[in-house]
């Protein structure tokens, strides 16, 4: 005869006589959350999947809860394979339950190394200790995970300008009547009403990213709370296994996602960093056409469940305020900026990648030659060329491509509602008088950021970034010579207009973003 069926209260018997039996050994922590209960120890934790099935989850069978078990792990050591150990049974009897062994399952638990909490992401930030080392470090584990996961079928379920657009839909529905009456009515009824605009344009471009395979196995869950440092390295996990819906997604939603919890945590110019640096890894530049889209839903999802809270008998004091406090947060992710196209000029090591960061940090994305000719070529952005394709890749033909790229790029971000960097010597003047068109054909600004430095600063910098070896750049000192030999210098008109950027003399860059 197999074990009777766990409900709620039994399980939880019998994970408190399993803490008991582990407290033996040593220490043990019991933690609670809405689906889930679990034990830590000072080196393994085990996670125990409640018997409840509240409408986006079933766990209400012993064999829901080891397939689902089975899934988490599965899917968690694409980004955490450290951490998830393996699937467990609890065997014994309900009196007298012990973790592994033979006999017959009472129930199962996924076994996992533990961590030091104060290393989670959420509370780096409530210290201040969050930066940009472990946001470049994100990028570094989340952009080659997207590169690499599973893509849906363009004819499947997930994906779909439809199945994209229902949730968002439905989270309005739910607000609206929760919120009537704060002030967060008005912003629901804005939001509704630019929803609507934004998903008719929209719809097209959800489609198009799922037939171009952009739509995969994400982790589905990407913010704060799900990453942590461990020994020195960034690590994901808790990712999403009980709803494919939730999973199956557009990698831009997974960005957005991230990006506004990071606002949310008042840490903007890390959102900016995360995204431009995502973009800027892998290419995607087109998710900045729905970025905007995804980063509302995000915070309708966030502010959705502090309203339902607050609407609970006996609810936390400040519910409310918080579901108010992201409804704001969607109304202020509907706001483009203006649409600017920033163009640098300047030679190898005059400054430009390093002081546009500061238009990154305020939200404006860059797209550099370096990265972008290299990705024609299929090279990584560290990796050198050999002797053979150099005159191939910094070639005319490979220059004309490059800077088309760069263009293609611009559209994507200014349709998103992003200023946009772009990144290159531009030392010639029909680049820069096509970026110009380009700019007045989208009723774009053009700005000529005009980049200059001595020339022994020059060599020094190109010197010691070849040294390093840590950038995309190839240039090295020949280039750089080159460089200085070559070129069309601004012509009077242009010169009058750019804008001279050095270390000692850096324009006003938020009153440049903000101007019309």
């Amino acid at each position: 005869m197999s074990a009777a069926e766990l409900d709620d209260a039994a399980q939880a018997a019998l994970v408190a006589r399993l803490a008991r039996t582990l407290e033996a050994e040593g220490p043990v922590q019991a933690f609670e959350t809405h689906v889930s209960r679990v034990l830590v120890t000072p080196t393994q934790a085990w996670k125990f999947k409640k018997p409840i099935a509240p409408g986006f989850l079933d766990y209400t069978t012993r064999a829901l809860r080891r397939h689902f078990c089975e899934a988490e792990l599965r899917l968690n050591r694409r980004l955490a394979p450290a951490l998830y150990e393996c699937v467990l049974p609890v065997t014994g009897t309900p009196e007298a339950p012990r973790l592994g062994g033979p006999g017959e399952a009472l129930d199962w638990t996924l076994q996992m190394r533990a961590f030091a909490q104060d290393g989670l992401w959420d509370r780096l930030a409530a210290r201040g200790a969050l930066g940009a080392a472990e946001v470049d470090a994100l990028v570094g584990v989340v952009a080659p995970f997207h590169a690499t996961a599973d893509v849906a079928p363009a004819d499947g379920e997930f994906g779909t300008p439809g199945q994209v657009r229902a949730p968002m839909l439905e989270n309005l529905d739910v607000l609206q009547p929760l919120l009537a009456g704060t002030p967060a009515a008005a912003m629901l009824e804005r939001l509704r009403a630019w929803e609507a605009r934004r998903f008719a344009a929209l719809a097209p471009v959800f489609a198009a990213r799922l037939a171009a395979g952009r739509v995969r196995e994400c982790h589905g869950d990407l913010h704060l709370g799900n990453v942590v440092e461990i020994e020195g390295r960034t690590t994901v996990f808790d990712c999403i296994e009980f709803n494919e819906g939730f999973r199956w997604i557009d990698v831009a939603s997974e960005v957005a996602f991230m990006a506004m919890d990071l606002q949310a945590h008042g840490l903007s110019a890390l959102a900016h960093r995360f995204v431009d640096g995502w973009m800027a890894a892998c290419g995607d530049y087109d998710a900045a056409r729905v970025l905007r889209y995804y980063r509302v839903h995000r915070a309708l999802v966030r502010a959705k469940v502090a309203a339902l809270r607050a609407a609970q008998p006996g609810a936390p004091a400040g519910a409310q305020a918080e579901a108010l406090r992201y409804v704001a947060l969607a109304e202020h992710a509907t706001r483009g900026m203006p649409p600017t196209l920033f163009v640098t000029h300047g030679v190898s090591g005059s400054g430009k990648t390093t002081l546009t960061q500061a238009l990154v940090e305020r939200g404006a994305l860059r797209v550099r030659a370096d990265l972008e000719r290299k990705r024609l070529f299929g090279l990584s952005p560290l990796e050198r060329p050999d002797a053979a394709l150099v005159p191939r890749l910094y070639g005319a033909e490979a220059g004309t491509a490059t800077y088309a790229r760069l263009l293609d790029a611009a559209a994507a971000v200014l349709d998103g509602g992003f200023p946009v960097v772009l990144d290159a010597t531009f030392l010639h003047r029909p680049a820069r008088e096509a970026a110009r068109r380009f700019a007045a054909a989208r009723g774009a600004r053009f700005v000529l950021l005009d980049f200059a430095a001595d020339e022994a600063t020059l060599r020094s910098r190109v010197a010691a970034r070849t040294r390093r070896g840590d950038d995309a750049s190839d240039a090295d000192l020949a280039v750089l010579e080159a460089q200085l030999r070559s070129g069309d210098p601004l012509d009077a008109a242009e010169a009058a207009q750019a804008l001279r950027v050095s270390p000692d003399h850096t324009p006003d860059w938020d009153t440049l973003l903000a101007a019309p």
